[in-house]
């Protein structure tokens, strides 16, 4: 399995120094390298990444928001001179935070554990499985491990920004910084249904329906006007 690389610095040696150490690695695919984030921005929302490794200060868009911009987050690495943005970094759902200079073993770390969380993460795409009696299930990224969550468990999904809070069957929830496109791709298309732009609902779970909203237990969930009508053809109302 190859690990789909980009490394993003607005010092060359900086990058030359990263990118010696990736082609040292058979596993790691290196992309491209970028000078400019905003350039990098465009191409990682365009292509298939992995791994970024990422400094911090930068002209135009450092690379605390350069992440936020993202559309959908490959494993992130910071790579910088300046300790102090550590627990900011780690706060974004950074797998690693490495300090300029970075020694090769330190490097070497970093790969590790992105390599075991794109194993999973692999592993997580793959949910519906050919055997029926086989109970469907994602991995969901919580601070900083993959949770293993049965489809079935999901009652509903509340948005939250950049977080997701998924309530499940025991009364407990997960956070999970995601949104609702990565979600849906993952979870069985049959059962879960967007009803608002803050919800979506196990339709397996609904205890009744009335004009603009559906009730989960408690619950009483909003249905917009925007999904109104596919979400009642779904249930054939």
């Amino acid at each position: 399995m190859s690990i789909k690389t980009v490394i993003i610095d607005d010092e060359p040696l900086a990058i030359e120094v990263i990118k010696s150490y990736c082609e040292s690695l058979q596993e790691i695919e290196l992309l491209a390298t970028f000078s400019s984030p905003v350039e990098a921005m465009t191409y990682i929302n365009s292509n298939a990444v992995d791994l970024v490794f990422l400094d911090i200060e930068m002209p135009l868009l450092n690379g605390m928001e350069l992440v936020e911009t993202l559309q959908y987050r490959p494993q992130i690495v910071f790579t910088t001179a300046y300790p102090q943005f550590a627990l900011e970094g780690f706060e974004l759902d950074a797998c690693d935070y490495l300090i300029k200079p970075v020694p090769y073993k330190r490097f070497l770390k970093a790969v590790n554990k992105v390599r075991k969380l794109v194993s999973t993460e692999a592993t997580s795409d793959v949910i519906k499985n050919t055997e029926s009696t086989e109970k469907q299930y994602i991995f969901i990224k919580s601070e900083y491990e993959s949770l293993k969550i049965f489809a079935d468990d999901i009652k509903y999904v509340e948005s939250l920004r950049d977080y997701l809070k998924i309530h499940l069957t025991s009364g407990k929830h997960i956070l999970t910084l995601s949104n609702f496109k990565n979600l849906m791709d993952k979870l069985p298309e049959n059962t879960f249904f967007r009803v608002h732009n803050s919800y979506v609902v196990n339709i397996s779970y609904i205890n009744s329906i009335q004009r603009n909203r559906v009730l989960i237990d408690n619950n009483r969930i909003p249905v917009s006007d925007t999904y109104k009508k596919a979400f009642f053809e779904k249930i054939k109302m």
